[in-house]
């Protein structure tokens, strides 16, 4: 083929075709799961959908103010990607649909409950809210209100773990809108300079507030987005958990081995409206319901643990547990005390001036 394609460049006069001279990743391949792995991100996603239909329920009731973005839909991607990181020694970073990616990395489901309702019990003492939550511990690094933002600060996160040496790997996440903020290529051309260990990650949730991504955007095939700065791209089923994990394993070997960063279009879709305010009319509800009816991630989950053995019973006490751990979250929310008024003056500023 290369042959012809060099003899026929000879006939016309034209130079023949360019290769691609860079090293790419290899395709990722699903993950073969077994039992209780597909057991655990059933559970996971199980446990986010349900509470995530907890908070637009408190959200109803005037218990959560400000913003509330919700992630119901896209909650493979998390739980995909995040499986196959380390907590406390990879860091996560995204936007501010986050309640999900606390949920995938082992948070407690009381505290981002009580954080959402602005208790003093919440994960940032009840001063956050739903968008700006942050877990040290976990090395969780928010829930960022700008659009955008994430990606700079993720890119620093990158940087902290090559210059400590710490073996660490930053997930930074942003949607398919924030994918046209300038902040990103700055952040894309040093990561690649500098070979940052981040995975870039775009959830593709075909909307950017009211905007769909065709409409918004000149590319829309967005896993090429860093094709300029030599940043390989892969684009992923973001509906499908097995699809996203195999491509987190791809996209781990790459980085951890020193080849810099790597950017991951997850292609999802969220059934709500980008937050709870939004009563989303850019599309028809038959849109949703068939995304929901051919895509579901949960229900395809569902249909492999049909498939692996698992009874409808055991499913059905998986749920009535989520749906416990998430009732007792909310009663504590609600319960929980508001934190004290002098609270407003701390970590205002790291130092006293």
């Amino acid at each position: 083929m290369a042959k012809a394609a060099t003899r026929a460049s000879e006939d016309t006069g034209s130079p023949p075709p360019p290769t691609h001279n860079r090293e790419r990743p290899p395709e990722p391949q699903r993950h073969q799961a077994n039992r209780e792995e597909l057991l655990e991100y059933y559970r996971q996603m199980l446990l986010i959908r349900r509470f995530e239909e907890r908070a637009g329920q408190l959200y109803g009731l005037g218990l959560i103010g400000g913003f509330c973005h919700l992630y119901i839909g896209q909650e493979a991607v998390a739980v995909g990607l995040q499986s196959a990181m380390e907590p406390g020694k990879d860091s996560v970073i995204t936007g501010y649909r986050d309640h999900g990616h606390m949920l995938a990395y082992g948070i407690d489901p009381k505290v981002i409950m009580a954080e959402l309702t602005g208790r003093a019990a919440g994960i940032s003492r009840g001063k956050g809210g739903s968008m700006h939550m942050f877990s040290v511990e976990h090395k969780f690094y928010g829930g960022h209100g700008i659009v955008g933002a994430q990606v700079s600060l993720g890119t620093g996160l990158a940087f902290q773990h090559k210059y400590s040496g710490d073996g660490g790997v930053c997930l930074a996440y942003f949607g398919d809108g924030a994918a046209n903020q300038g902040q990103v290529y700055e952040s894309f051309n040093m990561a690649e300079l500098w070979k940052l260990p981040i995975i870039y990650v775009i959830e593709n949730n075909q909307y950017a507030m009211g905007t769909s991504v065709n409409r918004a955007s000149a590319e829309d095939q967005l896993y090429r987005r860093g094709e300029s700065f030599r940043i390989p791209g892969l684009q992923v089923d973001g509906m499908d958990v097995l699809a996203v994990r195999g491509a987190a394993t791809t996209a781990l070997e790459w980085v951890r081995a020193g080849k810099g960063p790597i950017l991951l279009e997850l292609k999802t879709y969220r059934y709500r409206g980008h937050s709870m305010s939004d009563p989303a009319k850019y599309r028809s509800r038959e849109e949703v319901q068939s995304v929901r009816d051919k895509s579901d991630p949960i229900e395809a989950v569902k249909r492999e643990l049909a498939a692996a053995g698992v009874s409808e019973d055991e499913l059905k006490k998986l749920d009535a547990d989520i749906k416990k751990i998430v009732t007792e979250a909310a009663d504590f929310a609600e319960q929980s005390p508001e934190p004290d008024a002098a609270e407003l003056y701390t970590d205002v500023l790291v130092e006293t001036y």
